[in-house]
């Protein structure tokens, strides 16, 4: 494996994009690994873009910037929109399946599109569909260890919040499970 991964999770304000971002860098930091998380967001809270850069390294990271990625969660047409050509080739794409209207046109992509809303409904917390994508991006590109995203959950989560944890930990479970399907149909 790589030693520096250089990451864009991106979609709309309310889909726990920021939080994503947040997980894996804890969990990444109590690993012991060098990471980078910068945010962006517009003005508003909800229903406004979100995205944040992650980079997880065994190495000094020198530099928080970056305009290429090795891999992208995307959460929204618009973030499809805007992070597909930046993902490198051969890069992994996670996306969630029903908020993308145009699917990624790239054929030199690893592509995996995710159901997590359908899914978190199904676990009966519609909030947990980030979550879900987390778990299929970390099948395929296991760059931090459950056990330690789900520490970072702990960490993370505002304290009226949680009472999700059991159900984003099946959210993450769950999200694996459709990735290592994925790549039996594949």
């Amino acid at each position: 494996m790589k030693s520096t991964y250089e990451l864009i999770i991106a979609g709309f304000g309310g889909q726990g994009v920021l939080l994503l971002g947040q997980i894996l860098a804890y969990a990444a930091v109590s690993e012991g690994k060098e990471v980078s998380w910068m945010p962006s967001y517009g003005p508003e809270m909800r229903g406004g873009t979100a995205n944040c850069i992650v980079i997880i390294s065994d190495q000094h990271i020198s530099s928080p910037l970056v305009s290429t990625f090795d891999a992208a969660i995307l959460l929204s047409q618009p973030a499809l929109d805007k992070f597909e050509r930046a993902i490198r080739p051969q890069g992994l794409l996670v996306y969630e399946q029903s908020t993308i209207i145009r699917p990624p046109l790239r054929n030199d992509l690893e592509v995996l599109c995710i159901p997590g809303i359908v899914e978190a409904e199904k676990l009966m917390s519609k909030q947990v569909a980030n979550m879900v994508l987390l778990g299929a991006f970390l099948e395929k590109l296991p760059i931090v260890k459950s056990e330690h995203i789900l520490v970072a959950l702990r960490s993370v989560l505002p304290s009226h919040r949680q009472h999700l944890i059991d159900s984003n930990e099946r959210a993450l479970v769950r999200g694996k499970e459709i990735a290592r399907a994925w790549s039996l149909v594949k």
